[in-house]
């Protein structure tokens, strides 16, 4: 033995051993790594002779792996220095990380002493993130007999992929071994011999020890028809903890649903960069985390996985992103982009300019970009030079970031004010003693008033009749009725099985399953003549399952809207939850009148009226059969004249223009009495309604006397 120090490869190289077995004896506290000399460990005499005891001590007949040691497009382990270095000298506070394309999970393995958020839309992905980074307790000593168990089988009879796949990308025999030991662990998970995790661990080990030897040039597009089929597959035992933050939480489904429901201190955002899809370039792996035994076609034996593709690598990519960017909660957002635009072949070419991404960040937040040097992925055909991988550090807006917290109606009201409260709850005084919302609708407005008094009023009786249910009734009284109604009539319920237990996807959506069940609930509905508690709950609950969630009844008084493509998912559940107890801890009075009807000189100098009616020059599902004609806009506009005879502070929001319309009436009141017009932006192309292109123009107000 000589004194020359060696790095952690040279260690490995010399005792014929794996870094994942040094992490294993770290791990076990068997031995300690030396210090770290600049990015490397260098291992002395002393040290390397306490790893020469320890490995006479700990001959093993298992092999270990870690997070790193798998093949994948994209896979950022090589960048996690440059990711890391960022993140530490720029994002301050950082308790919350969120990895919403997570991928192989390398990123979030850099993150293990925060809490983590995992996310990917592949199952196969989110099985692994779930090994790597899932809170339940693994049995590793269970685990380790199992997986030695697996390595000395030979099975001798076919199954699913042995019967699919022989000797394209695996021998007729590993394909034997592939399918027994997934059979296997299905069973033991059936049987509770293993837990969730466990599962998860087991499923892990083998889709490592398949892409080890998988006869390919790295993703599943295709398999090399002269390539070698000659090798054995082994099972090795995952380097997982079981000390992890217990609040991690780890998700499997489409990031842009995700982040509609989160919260983190940093997001990290890794998307597709191209039009290869990784459903197309992982579907064996994917096939075989899922275990459904689909058919499989063509001449790289694909199973379908329509459901999988992802919009980043589409032309609606920018779209996309822009969506998700708009629904992010957090203190910063982290993007990994690279600057493929405009090089190498077309399907490697960036799908997201670099002036969109700007762009987009931008309107949440200041940008700044970092770039290093980073080969990247080609089908051999592409020379690209001067290629860099960049990070996008967007510090969200404070602002941005606290028009998050608003609470959301739990109906999707036709007209509903959300999306531009921040634009308009500015405007309003900031001391309200009273507030009326004369025409309330889906609440939105009037569930993020700060007022010692707040009255809700809407000449829609069901409305109000839900309302008033919500008030009287507990969370928890609510939610249980709402998840009986479901049982009962047997809907669906993607918040517990996902959309594939309904053989549908997000996108399809769930209105072939529910139908008929939906009908079902509708007619016992329509037959009520009480209308307590039980009528209104059931009534919100054919809200959620209908058509685009409208309320809608026939002339006859039955509804009538047909089945939509929802259910009672996570996201309405958190609005319906948010909205209960917020109106329990407010003075909330919900009422039905007519507005005419309202006295006021029942109001004090400081009461505010907001007005948020029917848009007389537009039309949706509560304007029909003449639900708001020019004489009630006239009575409306003569009730504001009577409140500011009176001194009461108003506000009404409506619209100049729409589709080519102008509402003559109102522009005349606002002239006649020089009331304040503020121009809103929602989303629309507005600004001046003297433009001349008219159909393209929404002028969306609010005008105000004060």
């Amino acid at each position: 033995m000589n004194n020359k120090l060696l790095s952690t490869s040279e260690v490995c190289d010399k005792y014929n051993i794996s870094q994942a077995l040094l992490y294993e004896f770290k791990e076990e506290g068997l031995i300690y790594f030396p210090t770290k000399h600049i990015q490397q460990y260098l291992w002395d005499e002393e040290t390397l002779n306490k790893l020469s005891n320890i490995l006479k001590k700990n001959t093993k007949n298992y092999k270990t792996t870690a997070i790193n040691n798998r093949r994948y497009l994209g896979n950022k382990y090589k960048l996690l220095p440059f990711i890391k270095e960022i993140v530490e000298k720029h994002c301050k506070n950082i308790n919350t990380v969120a990895d919403i394309f997570a991928g192989t999970g390398a990123v979030s393995s850099a993150f293990t002493d925060k809490t983590l958020i995992t996310n990917d839309n592949m199952y196969s992905n989110y099985i692994c993130h779930l090994a790597w980074f899932g809170i339940e307790k693994v049995d590793t000593n269970k685990i380790k007999k199992i997986i030695i168990d697996y390595n000395n089988i030979n099975p001798q009879n076919d199954n699913y992929m042995s019967i699919n796949f022989s000797n394209t990308y695996f021998n007729k025999n590993v394909c034997k071994k592939i399918g027994f030991i997934r059979e296997d662990i299905e069973k033991k998970f059936n049987s509770k011999f293993i837990n969730e995790r466990e599962r998860a661990v087991l499923i892990t080990s083998l889709l490592y020890a398949m892409d080890k030897i998988a006869n390919t040039c790295g993703h599943y597009d295709a398999y090399r028809k002269s390539g070698e089929l000659n090798k054995k597959l082994e099972l090795a035992v995952p380097l997982i903890s079981n000390n992890l933050n217990k609040k991690n939480k780890n998700y499997n489904i489409d990031a842009n649903e995700l982040v509609k429901n989160i919260k983190a201190d940093l997001v990290y955002i890794d998307p597709p960069y191209n039009s290869r899809q990784y459903c197309d370039a992982y579907h064996l792996l994917e096939n075989v985390a899922r275990w459904q035994k689909p058919k499989v076609s063509g001449v790289a034996l694909k199973m379908q996985r329509d459901n999988l593709k992802s919009d980043y690598c589409t032309q609606n990519a920018t779209k996309a992103f822009e969506d998700l960017i708009s629904n992010i909660n957090a203190k910063y957002i982290l993007l990994s982009y690279n600057n493929m635009s405009n090089k190498g072949n077309s399907r490697s070419n960036a799908r997201i300019s670099d002036k969109d991404i700007i762009r987009i960040l931008s309107n949440k937040g200041k940008v700044t970009v970092f770039s290093k040097e980073y080969k990247a992925f080609t089908t051999g055909k592409s020379k690209i030079e001067n290629n860099e991988e960049r990070l996008f550090l967007c510090v969200c807006d404070n602002n941005i970031f606290e028009q998050k917290k608003f609470i959301q109606s739990p109906l999707n009201y036709t007209g509903g004010k959300y999306k531009i409260l921040s634009q308009i709850l500015p405007l309003f005084p900031k001391t309200i003693s009273s507030f009326v919302d004369l025409f309330c609708g889906g609440c939105n407005v009037g569930i993020n008033i700060n007022s010692d008094k707040i009255i809700l009023n809407d000449t829609n009786s069901y409305l109000i009749g839900i309302y008033n249910t919500f008030k009287k009734l507990s969370n928890k009284e609510i939610f249980s009725s709402i998840q009986q109604i479901v049982s009962k009539y047997n809907l669906s319920n993607t918040s517990k099985y996902g959309y594939e237990k309904y053989s549908a996807n997000s996108s399809e959506g769930l209105m072939r399953y529910n139908k008929d069940n939906f009908i079902r609930m509708r007619n016992d509905f329509n037959s009520l003549t009480e209308k307590d508690d039980d009528y209104y709950i059931l009534l919100y609950v054919l809200i959620v399952f209908s058509f685009n969630n409208q309320i809608r009844f026939n002339k006859e008084g039955n509804y009538n809207l047909p089945v939509g493509k929802r259910d009672f998912n996570l996201k309405m559940q958190k609005k319906l939850s948010d909205f209960i107890d917020v109106i329990h801890k407010k003075n909330y009075i919900f009422t039905n009148n007519d507005f005419r009807k309202i006295k006021i000189n029942k109001l004090k100098k400081d009461s505010f009226v907001y007005c948020d009616p029917p848009y007389l020059i537009t039309c949706a599902t509560y304007n029909e059969q003449d639900g708001w004609t020019q004489k009630d806009e006239k009575d409306l506009l003569e009730f504001l004249n009577l409140l500011n005879k009176n001194n009461i502070k108003f506000a009404l929001s409506n619209v100049l223009a729409n589709k080519g319309k102008e509402n003559k009436i109102l522009m005349d009141w606002i002239n006649k009495y020089n009331y304040k017009v503020i121009h809103l932006n929602n989303s629309y192309s507005n600004s001046n309604y003297h433009t001349k292109n008219k159909e393209k123009i929404t002028d969306e107000v609010l005008i105000i006397n004060y």
